[in-house]
């Protein structure tokens, strides 16, 4: 049935009739109208963030942690610009959100108005696609289509323009199901090519699952599917940055995450294979390191919803598009009906050789003194809070790339951070969007100071909604990652990568109204981690760490996959080569 109402009424109605629950935003003089029916319903909880950035991250986060819509509305101009960051870390790790901004009116458009920005224009290349709205008949239309192309095939970012005008005007509102989609992506994959792999599978010696957040985005039947061929095949498995709890990290099959500062057996099994079955990743280049050098000598398999990414990077000889979950329960059923073969013998000393390359240790550090090491911090941390019902954010750089090392994640949706865009500031506000979704789960942000400083104006949306998010700093006083990259390959020339001017993080945890935690000594550090995970409310917890350490493994710039530095490993790694524990 059609009604008669606003724009701004349409805008309201039409998330709701998308089962929106939250909006997270920022209020301006283009979306005035927006605001001002939120305030008159009460089906939808707006969320009033600091920073157009942080809405933007904070979508993400309760998009990634629920597999539901995210959404962020924010004003025109500034408040358009300032989203474009998180738009296109949406993009480039396929987050399904929705951003509406306002714009001028739109007699308005093109005459450099207060506030106005080419909205459309700017947000085309960092978005899936995005809708500027001239008519106040098309608006609810452009919704439910925005919201299906967000969450279908592989999801990512949409925006929808909307000048004020329209949200004034009247229209005719369309009902959710008025009109099929034209944009049907294809979900089921090529039989012929999933029996092909399925051949290759029942001959490979040396197989290896390499997985992605494609797995994640698929949902929770793609995993238990997933993790039903890990077991039935008995195949080595490993997991990009973004895939990470698709398999669980206590599974006996668990290779660790591989790539840029992956797991030692992780890049090696990728590089010595026969058989590589790529689900849901998509080869970028922490991952592939030289492409031309990236497991030489393997049969490539790829299975990926997304069309254009199928050779884009490295070509395969078996590609199959299609949604993971699809996939796999065909793969499943017709590795069933041909007799569930597998080469064992084979598979043995496939696993003889992994065993061996797992004895490297490569994550094993030695904690003495009394300065805490980063690694023992975050071990500290996975050891106190794996019991818990519990959510990880990050920022970006090396306490991230250690948080992926030394926390295990058992389940999907757990594990939120900026892999494909790398955005410092992302975990804060990301961590706000994941405690607005599970209100009573232990949500935690494992931050480095320079990072956690690009949005640290979030802690105000903490305080005001009591989101007791907890904000475990690595302080370094350095910019952790970019020191270690100019140690190793720029001479030690630190050029700009520490700051001479760090607040008090206690004091300013007090300033917003949470609370303050100082840990220096690693005697201190169970006690300290306890306090924060038992206080009722925001937390930023300053852990002063180890202000040079390197995070290992490492493949240097320029590198083979299977090239990798193994700081204080190195030698283990050298003794077990050289007795013929890796594969030439």
């Amino acid at each position: 049935m059609s009604k008669a109402m606003s724009g701004a009424k349409m805008v309201v109605q039409a998330l709701v009739d998308q089962g929106v629950e939250v909006v997270f935003g920022y209020p301006g003089g283009a979306v005035l109208p927006i605001y001002d029916e939120i305030f008159q319903q009460n089906h939808i909880q707006h969320v009033l963030v600091r920073h157009e950035q942080g809405a933007v991250h904070a979508a993400e986060g309760y998009a990634r942690s629920t597999g539901k819509l995210g959404v962020a509305l924010v004003t025109s101009g500034p408040g358009a610009t300032n989203a474009v960051t998180g738009l296109t870390d949406a993009l480039m790790d396929s987050i399904p959100i929705l951003v509406l901004t306002g714009q001028v009116p739109t007699f308005m458009i093109g005459s450099d108005a207060f506030q106005e920005a080419d909205t459309v224009g700017i947000t085309r290349p960092c978005t899936k696609h995005n809708w500027l709205v001239k008519d106040t008949d098309d608006l609810a239309r452009t919704i439910h289509e925005a919201c299906h192309v967000a969450t279908s095939g592989r999801p990512g970012p949409v925006l929808i323009d909307i000048p004020k005008d329209v949200q004034f005007a009247s229209g005719t509102y369309s009902e959710k199901t008025a009109r099929k989609s034209h944009y049907q992506p294809q979900v089921k994959g090529d039989i012929d090519a999933i029996t092909d792999l399925v051949k290759a599978m029942e001959t490979a010696k040396r197989p290896v699952f390499y997985t992605g957040g494609g797995v994640i985005n698929s949902g929770n039947a793609a995993t238990q599917l997933l993790r039903q061929l890990v077991a039935a095949t008995n195949f080595p498995i490993t997991s990009t940055l973004m895939g990470l709890g698709c398999y669980p990290a206590s599974g006996d099959n668990w290779l660790g995450m591989l790539g840029m500062h992956g797991l030692y057996e992780a890049n090696m099994a990728m590089h010595d294979c026969d058989l590589l079955i790529n689900i849901g990743a998509r080869f970028d280049d922490r991952i592939t390191g030289v492409v031309d050098k990236f497991s030489p000598g393997s049969k490539k398999a790829h299975i990926d919803i997304d069309v254009s990414s199928i050779n884009k990077v490295i070509h395969v000889d078996i590609p199959i598009v299609g949604d993971v979950a699809h996939v796999l329960e065909d793969l499943l059923k017709v590795w069933q009906s041909r007799g569930r073969k597998t080469d064992a013998e084979g598979l043995s000393n496939w696993w003889d050789t992994i065993n061996e390359w797992r004895k490297v240790d490569c994550l094993k550090f030695t904690q003495t003194g009394k300065v805490i090491k980063p690694q023992h911090a975050l071990a500290r941390l996975e050891a106190l809070t794996k019991g818990h019902d519990r959510y990880i954010t990050t920022e970006v750089g090396q306490h991230q790339m250690w948080a992926a090392q030394y926390l295990g994640f058992e389940d999907p949706n757990r594990w939120m951070t900026s892999g494909g865009l790398g955005t410092m500031g992302y975990g804060t506000p990301a961590s706000i969007g994941v405690q607005m979704a599970h209100r009573d789960s232990l949500v935690i942000n494992v931050a480095g100071e320079a990072s956690w400083l690009m949005n640290m104006q979030e802690m105000g949306t903490a305080m005001q909604y009591g989101l007791p998010v907890k904000q475990f700093i690595l302080n370094n006083e350095r910019l952790g990652m970019v020191r270690q990259w100019q140690e190793l390959l720029h001479g030690e020339r630190y050029s700009s990568s520490w700051s001479e001017s760090l607040p008090d993080f206690v004091k300013l945890a007090e300033a917003f109204g949470a609370k303050g935690i100082l840990c220096s000594d690693p005697a201190d550090l169970d006690d300290a981690i306890m306090e924060m995970i038992n206080y009722d409310g925001p937390v930023i917890f300053d852990c002063l760490v180890e202000k040079h350490e390197n995070c290992f493994p490492m493949i240097p710039s320029g590198k083979a996959h299977n090239d990798m530095l193994l700081g204080e490993n190195a030698d283990t790694a050298n003794a077990i080569q050289g007795a013929g524990g890796a594969l030439v």
